[in-house]
């Protein structure tokens, strides 16, 4: 699985990956969905340049122009809440694509210890299309695999899958690089903390994005 960290460059992208980090500024619940929504933004640009291409005329008011246009859209799939800005910033890119929206939470017990459920999909047919999985935080990394295993089945296998995330712990990169070893899969980082708390948080990581864009939840 190639594993590729936008974090390591030196660009803008870490200018809007620095405020959704910061304390102060993400009080400001508009600009946090908008810097997410720019993360995603520059993701696709970047997947973008992985895809397949076809050569079309386009008729201009004076001629005709060869370009080189994307052949397919992808078919970008997000886990809700928190991943609708950053869904949202993929798919001003990809501004044609289809669109599938998973319903996964942690339910928790009286110790304090979780499962992930996931309770509800919508989707397009994805066999044979390559699929855009995004969500802003990779904790532990079982909603993400648990989300992919639900969309798949034996008439439903997608040609390339990207993971897209904002933030990962470096302990749920492993165990998706790990559950997710066989499949066509390149995953996209912002950035890798290495620390998880024993509630499963992201250390420094940011708080609960879902929160923090809409809202605390009861």
């Amino acid at each position: 699985m190639k594993v590729n960290n936008l974090g390591l460059q030196d660009s803008v992208f870490n200018q809007f990956l620095s405020e959704i980090r910061d304390a102060e500024i993400q009080k400001d619940r508009m600009r946090f969905r908008r810097n997410l929504e720019r993360l995603g933004e520059i993701m696709a640009y970047e997947i973008s340049k992985t895809l397949e291409y076809k050569q079309i005329d386009v008729p201009t008011q004076l001629g005709i122009k060869e370009m080189r246009v994307l052949k397919e859209q992808p078919v970008i799939a997000t886990i809700l809440r928190a991943g609708l800005p950053f869904h949202n910033g993929i798919l001003s890119v990809f501004d044609r694509a289809d669109n599938a929206f998973i319903a996964a939470y942690r339910k928790y017990d009286k110790n304090e210890d979780f499962e992930i459920k996931v309770e509800y999909y919508s989707t397009p047919d994805i066999d044979g299309r390559t699929l855009i999985l995004c969500d802003p935080m990779l904790a532990t990394g079982e909603s993400l695999v648990k989300t992919l295993h639900g969309l798949l089945n034996d008439e439903m296998q997608p040609k390339h899958i990207h993971i897209v995330v904002a933030i990962a712990s470096a302990e749920g990169l492993e165990y998706v690089k790990r559950m997710l070893s066989r499949m066509p899969v390149t995953l996209w980082v912002g950035a890798v903390d290495e620390e998880l708390t024993a509630h499963a948080y992201i250390v420094p990581g940011l708080g609960d994005a879902g929160d923090l864009a809409f809202g605390e939840k009861m």
